[in-house]
Protein backbone atom coordinates (compact mmCIF):
# COMPACT_ATOMS: atom_id res chain seq x y z
CA UNK A 1 0.00 0.00 0.00
CA UNK A 2 1.27 3.50 -0.56
CA UNK A 3 2.04 5.66 2.13
CA UNK A 4 -0.63 8.50 2.90
CA UNK A 5 0.68 11.75 1.48
CA UNK A 6 1.20 14.07 4.21
CA UNK A 7 1.92 17.83 3.31
CA UNK A 8 5.44 16.81 4.18
CA UNK A 9 6.06 14.07 1.85
CA UNK A 10 4.31 16.27 -0.71
CA UNK A 11 6.93 18.80 -0.15
CA UNK A 12 9.54 16.96 -0.33
CA UNK A 13 8.89 15.11 -3.27
CA UNK A 14 7.70 18.32 -5.21
CA UNK A 15 11.39 19.48 -3.85
CA UNK A 16 13.20 16.29 -5.20
CA UNK A 17 11.58 16.80 -8.89
CA UNK A 18 12.98 20.02 -9.14
CA UNK A 19 16.31 19.17 -7.97
CA UNK A 20 15.99 16.28 -10.17
CA UNK A 21 15.26 18.57 -12.98
CA UNK A 22 17.69 21.11 -11.82
CA UNK A 23 20.47 18.53 -11.84
CA UNK A 24 19.70 16.85 -14.98
CA UNK A 25 19.32 20.74 -17.11
CA UNK A 26 23.57 21.64 -15.32
CA UNK A 27 24.64 17.97 -16.40
CA UNK A 28 22.79 18.42 -19.95
CA UNK A 29 24.62 21.56 -20.42
CA UNK A 30 28.22 20.02 -19.41
CA UNK A 31 28.07 16.50 -21.06
CA UNK A 32 28.78 16.42 -25.01
CA UNK A 33 31.03 15.52 -27.31
CA UNK A 34 33.59 18.26 -26.37
CA UNK A 35 34.92 19.24 -22.82
CA UNK A 36 33.93 22.07 -22.79
CA UNK A 37 31.63 23.41 -19.61
CA UNK A 38 29.43 26.44 -18.94
CA UNK A 39 31.44 28.15 -16.09
CA UNK A 40 35.02 28.49 -18.83
CA UNK A 41 32.78 31.34 -20.00
CA UNK A 42 34.11 33.49 -16.92
CA UNK A 43 37.73 31.65 -16.52
CA UNK A 44 38.92 33.55 -18.97
CA UNK A 45 39.73 30.67 -21.27
CA UNK A 46 40.98 31.59 -24.76
CA UNK A 47 38.31 29.54 -26.53
CA UNK A 48 35.26 31.48 -24.84
CA UNK A 49 33.53 32.36 -27.99
CA UNK A 50 33.72 28.28 -29.01
CA UNK A 51 32.30 27.58 -25.49
CA UNK A 52 29.47 30.02 -26.00
CA UNK A 53 28.28 28.33 -28.81
CA UNK A 54 28.85 25.21 -27.59
CA UNK A 55 26.32 25.76 -24.78
CA UNK A 56 24.16 28.51 -25.87
CA UNK A 57 23.48 27.26 -29.67
CA UNK A 58 23.69 23.54 -29.14
CA UNK A 59 23.27 22.38 -25.87
CA UNK A 60 20.93 24.69 -24.17
CA UNK A 61 18.69 24.50 -27.39
CA UNK A 62 18.60 20.71 -27.33
CA UNK A 63 17.91 20.85 -23.38
CA UNK A 64 14.98 22.99 -23.26
CA UNK A 65 13.54 20.58 -26.48
CA UNK A 66 14.12 17.75 -24.23
CA UNK A 67 11.97 19.70 -21.28
CA UNK A 68 9.55 20.56 -23.67
CA UNK A 69 9.02 17.16 -25.35
CA UNK A 70 8.73 14.72 -22.31
CA UNK A 71 6.41 17.18 -20.45
CA UNK A 72 3.94 17.26 -23.61
CA UNK A 73 4.35 13.31 -23.97
CA UNK A 74 3.64 13.02 -20.20
CA UNK A 75 0.87 15.37 -20.10
CA UNK A 76 -0.50 14.07 -22.62
CA UNK A 77 -0.42 10.18 -20.75
CA UNK A 78 -1.81 11.57 -18.03
CA UNK A 79 -4.89 12.71 -19.98
CA UNK A 80 -5.41 9.69 -21.77
CA UNK A 81 -5.27 8.00 -18.37
CA UNK A 82 -7.65 10.04 -16.49
CA UNK A 83 -9.94 9.80 -20.01
CA UNK A 84 -9.69 5.85 -20.06
CA UNK A 85 -9.50 5.26 -16.19
CA UNK A 86 -6.90 2.85 -17.00
CA UNK A 87 -3.04 3.31 -15.40
CA UNK A 88 -1.32 1.86 -18.86
CA UNK A 89 -2.72 4.41 -21.46
CA UNK A 90 -0.17 6.44 -23.25
CA UNK A 91 0.50 8.01 -26.62
CA UNK A 92 2.62 5.51 -27.63
CA UNK A 93 0.39 2.35 -26.44
CA UNK A 94 -2.91 3.77 -27.94
CA UNK A 95 -0.94 4.46 -31.13
CA UNK A 96 -2.07 8.43 -31.04
CA UNK A 97 1.68 8.84 -31.36
CA UNK A 98 1.97 6.44 -33.82
CA UNK A 99 -0.80 7.80 -36.27
CA UNK A 100 0.88 11.46 -35.57
CA UNK A 101 4.33 9.68 -37.10
CA UNK A 102 2.47 8.35 -40.21
CA UNK A 103 0.97 11.30 -41.05
CA UNK A 104 4.40 13.63 -40.55
CA UNK A 105 6.82 10.56 -42.59
CA UNK A 106 3.87 10.74 -45.12
CA UNK A 107 4.03 14.91 -45.12
CA UNK A 108 7.78 14.41 -45.33
CA UNK A 109 7.83 12.32 -47.85
CA UNK A 110 5.80 14.62 -50.09
CA UNK A 111 7.89 17.39 -49.46
CA UNK A 112 6.76 19.44 -46.50
CA UNK A 113 9.43 21.10 -45.06
CA UNK A 114 10.33 19.79 -41.14
CA UNK A 115 8.54 22.97 -39.93
CA UNK A 116 5.37 22.27 -41.75
CA UNK A 117 4.85 18.93 -39.98
CA UNK A 118 2.71 19.89 -37.39
CA UNK A 119 -0.78 20.41 -38.92
CA UNK A 120 -0.76 16.70 -40.36
CA UNK A 121 0.61 14.73 -37.35
CA UNK A 122 -2.09 16.66 -35.22
CA UNK A 123 -4.93 15.11 -37.62
CA UNK A 124 -2.89 12.18 -37.92
CA UNK A 125 -3.21 11.78 -33.97
CA UNK A 126 -6.81 12.89 -33.50
CA UNK A 127 -8.09 10.94 -36.30
CA UNK A 128 -6.07 7.80 -34.75
CA UNK A 129 -7.46 8.61 -31.48
CA UNK A 130 -10.76 8.56 -32.70
CA UNK A 131 -10.17 5.53 -34.66
CA UNK A 132 -9.26 3.74 -31.36
CA UNK A 133 -12.42 4.84 -29.60
CA UNK A 134 -14.89 4.03 -32.47
CA UNK A 135 -13.87 0.48 -33.25
CA UNK A 136 -13.95 0.05 -29.76
CA UNK A 137 -17.22 -0.11 -29.31
CA UNK A 138 -20.11 0.82 -26.72
CA UNK A 139 -20.12 -2.03 -24.41
CA UNK A 140 -18.87 -0.20 -20.84
CA UNK A 141 -18.71 -3.56 -19.12
CA UNK A 142 -15.78 -4.18 -21.41
CA UNK A 143 -15.26 -0.79 -22.80
CA UNK A 144 -11.48 -0.17 -20.82
CA UNK A 145 -10.04 -3.41 -21.98
CA UNK A 146 -11.43 -2.99 -25.85
CA UNK A 147 -9.63 0.50 -26.02
CA UNK A 148 -6.33 -0.74 -25.04
CA UNK A 149 -6.21 -3.38 -26.71
CA UNK A 150 -7.85 -2.02 -29.69
CA UNK A 151 -5.29 1.26 -29.54
CA UNK A 152 -2.10 -1.97 -29.55
CA UNK A 153 -3.34 -3.28 -32.38
CA UNK A 154 -3.70 0.61 -34.54
CA UNK A 155 0.02 1.21 -33.20
CA UNK A 156 1.25 -1.75 -34.82
CA UNK A 157 -0.56 -0.76 -37.91
CA UNK A 158 0.85 2.76 -37.59
CA UNK A 159 4.31 0.97 -37.18
CA UNK A 160 3.28 -1.27 -40.34
CA UNK A 161 2.34 1.75 -42.38
CA UNK A 162 6.02 3.64 -41.46
CA UNK A 163 8.03 0.85 -42.74
CA UNK A 164 6.13 1.05 -45.84
CA UNK A 165 6.96 5.00 -45.90
CA UNK A 166 10.59 4.13 -45.11
CA UNK A 167 10.75 1.51 -48.11
CA UNK A 168 8.98 4.33 -50.74
CA UNK A 169 11.51 7.06 -49.40
CA UNK A 170 14.20 7.71 -51.56
CA UNK A 171 17.87 7.60 -50.38
CA UNK A 172 18.39 11.62 -49.69
CA UNK A 173 15.18 11.34 -47.30
CA UNK A 174 15.97 7.95 -45.93
CA UNK A 175 18.45 8.24 -43.07
CA UNK A 176 16.85 11.65 -41.59
CA UNK A 177 13.41 10.02 -41.65
CA UNK A 178 14.87 6.25 -40.14
CA UNK A 179 16.43 8.75 -37.36
CA UNK A 180 13.35 10.82 -36.40
CA UNK A 181 11.48 7.68 -36.53
CA UNK A 182 13.74 6.57 -33.30
CA UNK A 183 13.48 9.72 -32.04
CA UNK A 184 16.30 12.33 -31.95
CA UNK A 185 15.76 15.47 -30.34
CA UNK A 186 19.89 16.95 -32.10
CA UNK A 187 18.63 19.55 -33.61
CA UNK A 188 15.22 19.71 -32.26
CA UNK A 189 13.60 23.06 -32.24
CA UNK A 190 11.99 24.16 -28.88
CA UNK A 191 9.74 27.27 -29.04
CA UNK A 192 6.74 25.59 -30.50
CA UNK A 193 7.03 22.60 -28.46
CA UNK A 194 7.63 24.63 -25.15
CA UNK A 195 4.96 27.30 -25.79
CA UNK A 196 2.34 24.13 -26.53
CA UNK A 197 3.44 22.75 -23.22
CA UNK A 198 2.52 26.20 -21.08
CA UNK A 199 -0.68 26.50 -23.54
CA UNK A 200 -2.23 23.35 -23.35
CA UNK A 201 -1.31 23.13 -19.81
CA UNK A 202 -3.02 26.68 -19.12
CA UNK A 203 -6.23 25.11 -20.73
CA UNK A 204 -6.64 22.15 -18.99
CA UNK A 205 -5.66 22.97 -15.36
CA UNK A 206 -8.70 24.74 -14.69
CA UNK A 207 -10.89 21.79 -15.41
CA UNK A 208 -8.45 19.90 -12.91
CA UNK A 209 -11.61 19.69 -10.46
CA UNK A 210 -13.79 18.03 -13.54
CA UNK A 211 -11.22 16.11 -14.19
CA UNK A 212 -10.95 14.35 -10.37
CA UNK A 213 -14.58 13.59 -11.17
CA UNK A 214 -14.58 12.26 -14.04
CA UNK A 215 -11.57 9.75 -12.59
CA UNK A 216 -14.31 8.11 -10.65
CA UNK A 217 -16.22 7.29 -13.88
CA UNK A 218 -18.90 9.04 -16.43
CA UNK A 219 -21.83 8.50 -14.13
CA UNK A 220 -20.46 10.21 -10.90
CA UNK A 221 -18.95 12.72 -13.06
CA UNK A 222 -22.40 13.47 -14.77
CA UNK A 223 -24.15 13.48 -11.22
CA UNK A 224 -21.83 15.67 -10.11
CA UNK A 225 -22.18 18.52 -12.14
CA UNK A 226 -19.76 18.00 -15.15
CA UNK A 227 -20.41 17.47 -18.73
CA UNK A 228 -18.58 14.54 -19.55
CA UNK A 229 -18.84 14.68 -22.92
CA UNK A 230 -17.25 18.00 -23.92
CA UNK A 231 -14.85 17.40 -21.35
CA UNK A 232 -13.99 14.07 -22.68
CA UNK A 233 -13.82 15.77 -26.36
CA UNK A 234 -11.54 18.75 -24.51
CA UNK A 235 -9.52 15.59 -23.50
CA UNK A 236 -8.91 14.31 -27.08
CA UNK A 237 -7.81 17.46 -28.38
CA UNK A 238 -5.51 18.46 -26.01
CA UNK A 239 -3.79 14.69 -25.74
CA UNK A 240 -3.82 14.85 -29.53
CA UNK A 241 -2.54 18.38 -30.00
CA UNK A 242 0.22 17.40 -27.31
CA UNK A 243 1.27 14.10 -28.60
CA UNK A 244 1.95 15.57 -32.30
CA UNK A 245 3.51 18.72 -31.19
CA UNK A 246 6.06 16.03 -29.97
CA UNK A 247 5.97 13.80 -32.46
CA UNK A 248 7.29 16.82 -35.11
CA UNK A 249 9.82 18.39 -32.55
CA UNK A 250 11.11 15.20 -31.49
CA UNK A 251 10.41 12.16 -33.51
CA UNK A 252 8.50 8.95 -31.80
CA UNK A 253 9.42 8.57 -28.43
CA UNK A 254 7.95 6.10 -26.26
CA UNK A 255 6.93 5.04 -22.56
CA UNK A 256 7.06 8.68 -21.08
CA UNK A 257 3.52 9.15 -21.39
CA UNK A 258 3.27 5.95 -19.25
CA UNK A 259 5.45 5.45 -16.95
CA UNK A 260 5.91 9.32 -15.63
CA UNK A 261 2.04 9.96 -14.84
CA UNK A 262 2.11 6.28 -12.52
CA UNK A 263 5.16 7.26 -10.96
CA UNK A 264 3.84 10.38 -9.79
CA UNK A 265 0.46 8.54 -8.78
CA UNK A 266 2.58 6.39 -6.56
CA UNK A 267 4.25 9.70 -5.02
CA UNK A 268 1.71 12.56 -5.43
CA UNK A 269 -1.51 10.38 -4.98
CA UNK A 270 -4.59 11.07 -7.82
CA UNK A 271 -5.38 15.18 -7.46
CA UNK A 272 -5.19 16.19 -11.02
CA UNK A 273 -4.34 19.53 -10.04
CA UNK A 274 -0.75 18.25 -8.71
CA UNK A 275 -0.52 15.77 -11.50
CA UNK A 276 -0.82 17.65 -14.49
CA UNK A 277 1.95 20.10 -13.76
CA UNK A 278 4.08 17.75 -12.15
CA UNK A 279 3.78 15.30 -14.78
CA UNK A 280 5.13 18.07 -17.49
CA UNK A 281 7.61 18.63 -14.83
CA UNK A 282 9.15 15.27 -14.16
CA UNK A 283 8.54 14.09 -18.03
CA UNK A 284 10.77 16.81 -19.02
CA UNK A 285 13.63 15.69 -16.58
CA UNK A 286 12.95 12.09 -17.55
CA UNK A 287 13.61 12.69 -20.81
CA UNK A 288 16.73 15.37 -20.62
CA UNK A 289 18.13 12.32 -18.15
CA UNK A 290 17.62 10.08 -20.81
CA UNK A 291 18.68 12.04 -24.08
CA UNK A 292 21.96 12.26 -21.14
CA UNK A 293 22.37 8.86 -21.30
CA UNK A 294 22.05 8.66 -25.41
CA UNK A 295 24.86 11.02 -25.69
CA UNK A 296 27.25 9.46 -23.21
CA UNK A 297 26.53 5.55 -23.46
CA UNK A 298 28.67 4.88 -26.65
CA UNK A 299 30.20 8.48 -26.84
CA UNK A 300 31.63 10.24 -29.00
CA UNK A 301 29.02 8.20 -30.72
CA UNK A 302 25.32 9.43 -29.98
CA UNK A 303 22.05 7.15 -30.07
CA UNK A 304 18.76 8.07 -30.78
CA UNK A 305 17.11 9.27 -27.62
CA UNK A 306 13.47 6.73 -28.56
CA UNK A 307 16.18 4.12 -28.00
CA UNK A 308 17.01 4.55 -24.52
CA UNK A 309 13.62 5.32 -23.19
CA UNK A 310 11.86 1.51 -25.08
CA UNK A 311 14.98 0.14 -23.46
CA UNK A 312 13.92 1.53 -20.49
CA UNK A 313 10.45 1.26 -20.71
CA UNK A 314 9.72 -1.81 -21.71
CA UNK A 315 10.21 -3.35 -18.76
CA UNK A 316 8.36 -1.44 -16.56
CA UNK A 317 5.27 -1.72 -19.29
CA UNK A 318 5.59 -5.29 -18.51
CA UNK A 319 6.25 -4.92 -14.72
CA UNK A 320 2.87 -2.54 -14.28
CA UNK A 321 1.09 -4.69 -16.90
CA UNK A 322 1.35 -7.91 -14.26
CA UNK A 323 1.52 -6.45 -11.24
CA UNK A 324 -1.41 -3.67 -11.72
CA UNK A 325 -3.27 -5.51 -15.09
CA UNK A 326 -6.19 -3.39 -17.05
CA UNK A 327 -8.44 -1.34 -15.31
CA UNK A 328 -12.06 -2.42 -16.01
Amino acid sequence: MTAPLTRARLALTLIAIAALTLCAVVASLCIGSTSYRPWQLWDGNPDAALVRDVVFSLRLPRTLAALAVGGLLAFAGTLQQILLRNPLADPYVLGTAGGASVAALLALLLGMGAGALALPAGIGALLTTLIVFALAGRDHSTRQTRLLLTGIALASFCGALSSLLLSLAPDGLLRGMLFWLLGDLAGAHWRLAAISLALLLALVWPFARDLNLLSHGMQSAHALGVDPRRLRWLLYLVASAATAVAVTTAGVIGFIGLIVPNALRIALGHDTRLLLPASALTGGAVLLIADIVSRVILAPQQLPVGVITALAGVPLFLWLLQHRGVQR
